[in-house]
C-alpha cells in the first residue's frame, strides 16, 4: 500500500511536471485545461489509476492455464459476480489508500481546480465506482481469455501498454485530434479514466458522460457472463 502511494505521487510529480510544461509552451491553456485544471487531472488520475485498478493482477488467467479453475467452477457461485464483489471491496480499501491521498497532496500543494457546484463530488464518487466496474469487466474478459490463449499474457501486456494512453491516462482525450477523440468516445476506453475526470471538472454534461458509462459496464458484463458461459464448456486442465 505505501509503495504503490509513494509511487503515484512521484509518478504524479513528473507528470504535473511535463504537462505544465507543454501548457506553458502553449501559452497557458490546451483544450480547456489551463495549470490548475491540468493539476487536478493529474492528481485525480494518479489516484483512479489504484483505485480502478487499471492494470490488474491477470490472477484468474493464471489459474485457468494450472488447472486451479475448476475449483472456483466447482463453488456455489456465479465466477464473474464473486470476482466483481471482491473488486468492489477492494475498491473500498483503494478509495481510503490509493484514490483519496494523491487528490489531498495536489489539493494542498499544487493549484486545484474545485469542483463548481456541490453535486460534482457525490456524481464524481458516482463516475469512479463505474469507472471501477468496467475496469473489472475489461480485466475479466483478458482474463478468460486463458480459456481459448492457455497463455494471454501477450494479450494483457498489449492492454498494460495502450489503455493508459487510449483511457486519457497519459494525457487528456481532449488534447488529442478531433477525429481521435471521436473515435475514442465510441469505445469504452474513456470512460475507465477521462469521464469521472471530466465529471470532477464540469467538462460536458454529467449525465450524458454518467449515462455513457452505465452503457459500456453493462455493455462490458453481459459479455462477460457470455463469454464465461461459452469458456466453461471447454475447460482444459493442463497436468492431468
Amino acid at each position: 500500500m505505501l509503495a504503490g502511494m509513494t509511487a503515484n505521487v512521484v509518478f504524479g510529480l513528473l507528470r504535473a511536471a511535463v504537462l505544465v510544461a507543454a501548457l506553458q509552451a502553449a501559452n497557458g491553456e490546451i483544450a480547456e485545461y489551463g495549470i490548475a485544471a491540468t493539476n487536478t487531472y493529474v492528481w485525480i488520475g494518479q489516484g483512479l489509476l489504484g483505485f480502478i485498478l487499471l492494470w490488474g493482477t491477470n490472477e484468474l488467467a493464471e489459474r485457468v492455464r494450472s488447472g486451479d479453475v475448476v475449483v472456483d467452477l466447482y463453488r456455489p457461485w456465479h465466477l464473474q459476480s464473486a470476482l466483481l464483489a471482491q473488486d468492489l471491496g477492494r475498491g473500498g480499501y483503494a478509495f481510503l489508500t490509493r484514490l483519496a491521498p494523491p487528490m489531498v497532496f495536489g489539493m494542498l500543494l499544487f493549484p486545484f481546480q474545485f469542483p463548481a457546484s456541490p453535486v460534482q463530488w457525490p456524481l464524481f464518487l458516482v463516475s469512479a465506482v463505474i469507472a471501477l466496474v468496467i475496469s473489472f469487466a475489461c480485466r475479466f474478459l483478458i482474463d478468460v481469455s486463458a480459456f481459448w490463449l492457455l497463455d494471454n499474457r501477450g494479450l494483457y501486456g498489449f492492454w498494460n501498454v495502450t489503455s493508459g494512453l487510449l483511457c486519457g491516462l497519459t494525457v487528456p482525450v481532449a488534447f488529442f485530434p478531433e477525429w481521435a477523440r471521436d473515435v475514442l468516445w465510441m469505445t469504452p476506453f474513456p470512460a475507465l479514466m477521462q469521464a469521472p475526470i471530466d465529471v470532477f471538472l464540469g467538462h460536458g454534461d454529467p449525465a450524458r458522460t454518467l449515462l455513457y458509462q452505465v452503457f459500456w459496464a453493462v455493455a462490458l458484463l453481459a459479455a462477460g457472463h457470455l463469454v464465461l458461459q461459452r469458456a466453461v464448456r471447454r475447460v482444459v486442465v493442463q497436468g492431468g
